[in-house]
């Protein structure tokens, strides 16, 4: 395909022009001296753009928002956010700029992000910056989602920036650029909420149905279609996260898209050992949003949408209430149907298998695999073993086999596809331990280890020689693990 030079790059200001309101015109900080330490050239030629021009000295100043097309505005978003449950209404891209939207090799609209590009006015007395470790943590864990098939904001590129940043210790400088999309969220809609401006919130909606769910554009209430929609994206995503183990750690409702696309990977991690009760954010000191609580916490996000878009749904306020929890009650039983069938294909079951039987199979496995603090990822992986006939893998997992061998044989008697659990069950993910290894030796400017972590979860199912340690789960001394956003 052809790509565009970069001087020339058709950057849209679709949201800037559609909701100007919600939109801080605004341009990224000078970087001392920029350094490119990864670029996804896949992603790249996606978007039409020129490799080789991304490398040069423009391309690298574009992916810090210091050098901007010719017709391109940068903004900051305005939206708001329930933050562990606290209402704060003017929240917005702090230290983060849109640059525009492209058009992808797909017909795609796709927004171009910088995270760190410098302090804005939402910034709330922040520096705006980034810093090389949770810059590099959202480029390998977005690049492993999107391999796993789980829809995903994705990572372009992370630039370091020659600058020192001041957290607990100095840390060397980074802007992530990413590619959504979009970036509007559930805050969005409550930051229009909160202007009591209807107009605005209508055209937020609109904009959103344009975007993401055309068909409700159709529909008799085209906005309570888009509420429907979102409903049924998130149920999906969220059983998506929990079926591959994933804890995002920091569900705020600015944090969740209207999408349906997973955003902002600050202290997130996989589960090692299976315990619904995980939690690695260092800031989550109640486990609000620990591994378990997923559904339910985006199912509250989504009552909050709910209210924000109330306006829009009916003229009569009770009306209006009542089409809303008629939307959201069906949450649950989307994302039941959504765990139940993507649990039923980790155990190589067929669609039509008994639910009467895998239900209480499924919650009988997962309470062993609890009990006996067993690793999710290794577990499921090693399961096809046994549906081929050998039980050794799965058994020296626990610490008394014999617990795990009268489930194996009922399992087995439903006749598992041991191929099919093969290419669903992961053998590559970011093991925490593997991630810190890698983000440590980034920040100290060996990139070797990134490279080879890269190369391994962006190809999640095919067993490859030489990968052994990067399908072993952590040594039992790896300890507590805690993740930080990064601000």
């Amino acid at each position: 395909m052809s790509v565009t030079p970069l001087s020339t790059a058709a950057l849209d200001r679709r949201f800037a022009r559609d909701l100007p309101e919600m939109a801080v015109s605004w341009q990224a900080e000078p970087v001392p001296d920029a350094r490119l330490l990864v670029l996804d050239e896949d992603l790249a030629g996606e978007l039409g753009l020129d490799v080789a021009e991304l490398r040069s000295p423009q391309g690298v100043g574009m992916l810090v928002g210091t050098t901007v097309p010719v017709g391109a505005t940068p903004v900051a978003q305005a939206y708001s956010g329930h933050q562990f449950g606290g209402f704060s209404p003017r929240l917005g891209d702090g230290r983060a700029l849109l640059l525009g939207e492209l058009v992808d090799a797909h017909g795609r609209v796709r927004d171009l992000h910088l995270k760190g590009s410098g302090r804005t006015p939402f910034a709330r007395g922040g520096d705006g910056l980034a810093t090389v470790g949770p810059m590099l943590r959202e480029y390998i864990v977005s690049n492993a989602m999107h391999a796993l098939g789980i829809p995903t904001t994705r990572s372009l590129a992370v630039v370091a920036t020659g600058r020192t940043v001041h957290r607990e210790t100095g840390l060397p400088g980074a802007v992530l650029a990413r590619v959504a999309s979009s970036h509007l969220r559930v805050g969005s809609f409550e930051y229009a909420r909160t202007t009591g401006d209807v107009d605005l919130l209508r055209r937020l909606a609109d904009h959103a149905i344009s975007r993401h769910h055309p068909a409700a554009a159709e529909a008799e209430n085209p906005c309570l279609a888009l509420f429907e929609a979102v409903v049924d994206a998130q149920a999906s995503l969220v059983a998506q996260w929990m079926l591959a183990g994933f804890v995002h750690g920091v569900m705020n409702t600015d944090n969740m898209t209207i999408s349906g696309e997973t955003i902002d990977y600050g202290p997130c991690a996989f589960i090692n050992a299976f315990d619904p009760d995980t939690v690695y954010s260092s800031i989550d000191h109640s486990g609000r949003y620990a591994y378990g609580n997923q559904p339910a916490v985006a199912e509250w996000n989504l009552a909050r949408l709910a209210e924000a878009v109330l306006p829009l749904l009916h003229a009569d306020g009770k009306h209006a209430v009542a089409l809303a929890m008629s939307a959201l009650e069906k949450f649950r039983p989307r994302y039941d149907a959504a765990w139940s069938a993507g649990m039923r294909a980790k155990l190589g079951l067929p669609g039509d298998a008994d639910e009467a039987v895998v239900s209480p199979l499924t919650a009988q496995l997962l309470g062993l695999l609890q009990a006996h603090h067993v690793d999710y990822t290794s577990f499921f992986r090693a399961l096809a073993a046994a549906g081929r006939g050998d039980t050794a893998p799965i058994r020296h997992l626990f610490t008394d086999p014999a617990r795990i061998d009268e489930w194996t044989a009922h399992w087995r008697a439903l006749g598992p596809d041991a191929d099919a659990m093969d290419r669903v069950n992961p053998l590559y993910i970011p093991r925490n331990h593997l991630v810190e290894e890698t983000l440590t030796a980034a920040v100290d400017g060996d990139l070797s280890p990134l490279s080879r972590l890269l190369d391994a979860v962006t190809a999640p199912y095919d067993e490859r020689p030489g990968l052994e340690r990067y399908a072993a789960a952590a040594a039992p001394d790896f300890g507590t693990y805690r993740t930080f956003c990064g601000t």
